[in-house]
């Protein structure tokens, strides 16, 4: 056993007289150590009873044989932190919860791990420590939050950031912005659209590193309960057969969750953090693997924000096991891969009787779109690529054609968005909101929100080098790249170019002479902002394109 390392032999005498410290028993020691990686904390609305779970997980391990050890790592809640200088902090956390649980997993040798996440960069960056450490692991998340409820119908957190610019421009009252506040989000849980971390948690599942469920079971269930106790005696299961990360996630899981990421119509955060999470196994994931993988991938499913459903609706319809059913009668997923239940992903539809019990929310004979529900879009404005949840895009504005207004930052978009000062036709245009230049790459939620809330969802586009909540819809285009603090040509933009965004045609112009162009760029010096934090010049200094995953640079190529 791997935890031999520090609690067998003579010489690890004083190793057990530490152990014996936490109360542990000989026969306790003598067992396989399980580290449980507890998110937990009293801020985040996720992860606010994840010690509810943990205590399950625990139950699970020690039911099969093993000794659970908990620890814990950060969690940031995007929703908190956004609109603030809060944002440039989420991104940098998922880098810094993956390292901790390496420092935490190599000090201590556990002999196999259980993550429990639930939120945004604490999804990814548990998953890409998993693959780094390559040892038995399973991940059992939080659940989804369920929807909240009005007399108007049930609602969530993006109905309140959108009422924000509904209350400005006078389309409701206080009331009614109230009865939101108070009701959108009605307890734990990861917030019950297909926003980012609803997405990680259901790739999770789809890649084969969660189990059946994890994804979409509610977090108030006692099935979520259930599913953390499976969970611990998987992983010791997991354990006997030497069955690890690397083992489960392949070049044909890869390509499993990119089409369950189009089906699905996940955020377009899944575009910085799959890449992130398969590299740690050496697999390259790139922006046209992503578009390839949408052409031949129809949308499946519309939950918000691109449509009425939310998460509590999917695990009614069949859960991730039904949408995966519905592709694989399609011929699009790879049914011989292996999992972290110990069996093939074929062998998990048959045991579950995976099938669609609901056609409205997953369609899989009528399916919303033939391609999937994220684009890549390239052009002289992004050469190396950008991103739009095509599917969560009014039709009208697939194609579209107008002034920019340019703005240096988010606080100024946002101050012009509510004074009125965009028009419809415009196109917003926030540059130095990247990795580097944020530093961070803060989401761009509270724009793309008081857009919908002052009415110009279907005459206004966005355009950023930053990125977007999973709760955005609209013509919203995020991780233009390069980025302007990297000199990308986003930097060159003018107010009153011609922006052309063309999705279908995967397009993305401002309609600029060349001779033009190459001017501007002789005499474009990006901007370099004042970073206070070291926590933050450091991550600016490291970090990679937002086409890159924005993950660090190689030691050896800096």
């Amino acid at each position: 056993m791997r935890s031999s390392q520090f609690k067998s032999g003579l010489e690890k005498a004083p190793h057990r007289s530490l152990l014996y410290a936490l109360g542990l028993t000989r026969e306790e020691m003598e067992r396989p150590l399980i580290g449980v990686v507890n998110s937990a904390n009293e801020v985040v609305p996720g992860h606010i009873h994840l010690n509810t779970i943990a205590e399950a997980v625990k139950a699970g391990i020690r039911m099969a044989g093993g000794t659970p050890m908990t620890f814990p790592v950060i969690g940031v809640c995007d929703g908190l932190a956004m609109n603030h200088a809060g944002m440039h902090y989420s991104l940098v956390s998922r880098e810094i919860i993956a390292d901790s649980i390496e420092i935490m997993a190599m000090a201590h040798p556990f002999d196999a791990l259980v993550c429990i996440p639930n939120c945004d960069k604490v999804v990814p960056g548990m998953l890409m420590a998993m693959l780094r450490l390559n040892i038995p692991a399973v991940i059992v998340s939080g659940g989804p939050m369920l929807a909240g409820n009005t007399p108007e119908g049930s609602c969530d957190l993006i109905d309140v950031f959108e009422a924000v610019g509904k209350f400005k421009r006078g389309d409701i009252g206080q009331e009614r912005l109230d009865e939101l506040e108070e009701n959108a989000c009605p307890g734990c849980g990861s917030c019950s659209g297909m926003f980012t971390a609803n997405s990680m948690n259901c790739l999770s599942e789809s890649v084969g590193l969660g189990l059946p469920g994890n994804g979409t079971i509610p977090a108030i269930s006692a099935k979520r309960v259930r599913l953390a106790k499976k969970a611990g005696m998987r992983v010791m299961d997991l354990l006997a057969k030497n069955i690890r990360p690397r083992d489960i996630v392949t070049e044909k899981s890869l390509e499993n969750a990119v089409t369950m990421d189009m089906a699905l119509g996940c955020s377009t955060n899944t575009v910085l953090h799959l890449p992130a999470v398969f590299a740690e196994a050496g697999l390259p994931l790139t922006l046209d693997i992503f578009d390839a993988v949408s052409r031949k991938t129809p949308n499946l499913c519309k939950l918000s924000p691109a449509g009425h459903h939310y998460l509590d609706d999917l695990e009614r319809a069949g859960g991730i096991p039904a949408v995966m059913s519905a592709l694989a009668e399609r011929g699009l997923l790879h049914l011989g891969v292996m999992t972290a239940t110990g069996k093939t992903l074929g062998e998990n539809l048959s045991d579950l009787k995976a099938r669609v019990k609901n056609d409205d929310v997953i369609r899989a004979k009528t399916p919303y779109a033939n391609e999937g529900g994220i684009a890549i879009l390239r052009g002289n404005l992004a050469p190396d690529g950008a991103v739009v949840k095509q599917s969560a895009v009014a039709p009208s504005m697939m194609r579209h054609a107008g002034p920019a207004r340019v703005f240096d930052g988010e606080e100024a978009a946002n101050a012009a968005i509510l004074g009125g000062e965009i028009k419809p036709g415009d196109v917003v245009v926030i540059r130095y909101e990247g990795p580097q230049g944020g530093p961070g790459m803060r989401e761009m939620l509270s724009p793309t929100s008081n857009i919908m809330g002052m009415g110009l969802g279907e005459t206004v586009a966005l355009v950023t080098d930053g990125r977007f909540s999973g709760g955005t819809r609209g013509a919203a285009i995020g991780h233009v790249s390069p980025e302007a603090a990297d000199g990308g040509p986003i930097g060159l933009v003018r107010d009153g170019d011609i922006i052309e965004v063309d999705i279908p045609a995967r397009k993305l112009e401002m309609r600029v002479d060349a001779k033009e162009l190459e001017t501007r760029r002789a005499a474009f010096v990006p901007q370099k902002k004042e970073i206070a934090s070291p926590l933050l010049r450091r991550y600016a200094s490291l970090v990679k394109s937002a086409a890159q995953g924005a993950v660090y640079k190689d030691p050896a190529a800096r």
